[in-house]
């Protein structure tokens, strides 16, 4: 089970988060992940903690003013990337792009959709995994795997229809090992969580909790 935890543009320290995440990864064999902001990549990945970025734009090098370029995330220790998320939405044109852009810069990808027909599309790509988030759960204190189990297991079944080696994630709401332990039981090789842990008081003790459910 895979604990990707988005940072978003929350004003907390990506550091003491990033810290924290590696340190309980290392103590409990879990893998852990941060998805800072992109002016923190380098700083989050000197940590020792795996790091993904929280988007790449689908172009390569040239005159692309403003773009997150893939190539110069993984320069700066990016090991991998969500593409599509609900705060940050995609053509599927250029999610396609972006997918082929993060693939030359040897990065994972997770390309995140609202609903399972989405995720069967996402599929099609081939990004390593996609995730089911829907908008509404974002944010809250229900997990997507409490609130509505079906939608997780029917992300499964529509990514697996579409391609196999593709693994599925579900989001929005975690925040607790129950929660975890839950969306494993659907069928999910990951979560993806944001405002649980970077808005903590005690990110380790939320990140303790989370192994738990492993």
């Amino acid at each position: 089970m895979f604990i990707l935890v988005n940072l978003k543009a929350y004003p907390c320290d990506p550091i003491d988060v990033a810290t924290a995440a590696r340190d309980v990864a290392e103590a409990s064999g879990a893998r852990i992940a941060v998805s800072p902001q992109a002016a923190d990549i380098a700083r989050v990945a000197d940590t020792g903690v795996e790091t993904w970025a929280q988007h790449v734009s689908p172009n390569a090098h040239g005159s692309h003013t403003g773009s997150t370029l893939a190539e110069a995330v993984g320069d700066n220790g990016a090991e991998g990337t969500l593409i599509n998320h609900s705060e940050k939405r995609l053509k599927l044109a250029d999610v396609d792009g972006s997918v082929r852009a993060a693939e030359r810069a040897d990065l994972e990808t997770i390309v995140c959709a609202n609903n399972p027909a989405q995720v069967g599309a996402a599929a099609a790509l081939g990004p390593d995994a996609v995730a089911v988030e829907p908008p509404e759960l974002i944010g809250g204190d229900v997990s997507v795997a409490t609130a509505d189990p079906g939608i997780v297991e029917d992300a499964v079944a529509a990514a697996e229809a579409v391609d196999p080696a593709v693994d599925v994630f579900c989001g929005a709401g975690v925040s607790t090992g129950e929660d975890v332990s839950t969306a494993g039981d659907l069928g999910a090789a990951g979560v993806l969580l944001a405002s649980g842990v970077a808005k903590a008081d005690d990110p380790e003790a939320v990140l303790e909790d989370l192994v738990s459910g492993i």
